[in-house]
């Protein structure tokens, strides 16, 4: 069986570290990378010098990943709101056999909302990603990918919906 990449997106605060980690559990051998890790940067600059260092970082630790005889599940969460960026990153890894799929983790705009702000009130994130957060949570609803809507349901359950759908279709 070839080694899959599932790929796991939406805006921030919907859940996707969390549905990510739950899911590192369900399928094994496996292995989680959160692409946000390759931006904790103090102080935090988006500029085209940092955009193309985080993508070589990132296309870098999955190609070790991919590589890695251990390994079948490698987990990849991150913020891609376009699909270029998810475009650039496999292009990054094009010589190397592997099967990859895209869940989006889409949420109502209320229940992001209350997530986002149950992180604020534990230091977790600053007020100002509550509406950065829900401007883009549109552009999720719109990628073609495979949806799982976890505006009621745990990362536990996320996880457990996203397990099933790769069972059902290796």
């Amino acid at each position: 069986m070839k080694k899959q990449l599932i790929v796991i997106n939406g805006t921030m605060g919907v859940g996707k570290t969390a549905t990510c980690r739950s899911l590192k559990k369900i399928l094994t051998p496996s292995v989680f990378l959160d692409g946000d890790w390759c931006w904790d940067m103090e102080p935090f600059v988006v500029s085209d010098e940092n955009k193309a260092m985080v993508m070589e970082n990132i296309a870098f630790l999955l190609r070790n990943f991919l590589q890695n005889s251990s390994l079948q599940y490698i987990l990849f969460g991150w913020v891609i709101h376009q699909w270029e960026i998810l475009d650039d990153l496999l292009n990054r890894l094009a010589d190397l056999p592997f099967d990859c799929r895209v869940f989006t983790l889409v949420c109502t705009p209320e229940a992001l909302q209350a997530r986002l702000q149950r992180d604020v009130e534990q230091g977790l994130r600053t007020a100002d990603v509550i509406p950065r957060s829900l401007q883009r949570l549109p552009l999720y609803e719109q990628m073609e990918s495979e949806k799982v809507d976890v505006s009621r349901v745990s990362a536990r359950e996320a996880a457990e919906e996203i397990a099933r759908q790769i069972a059902a279709r290796p």
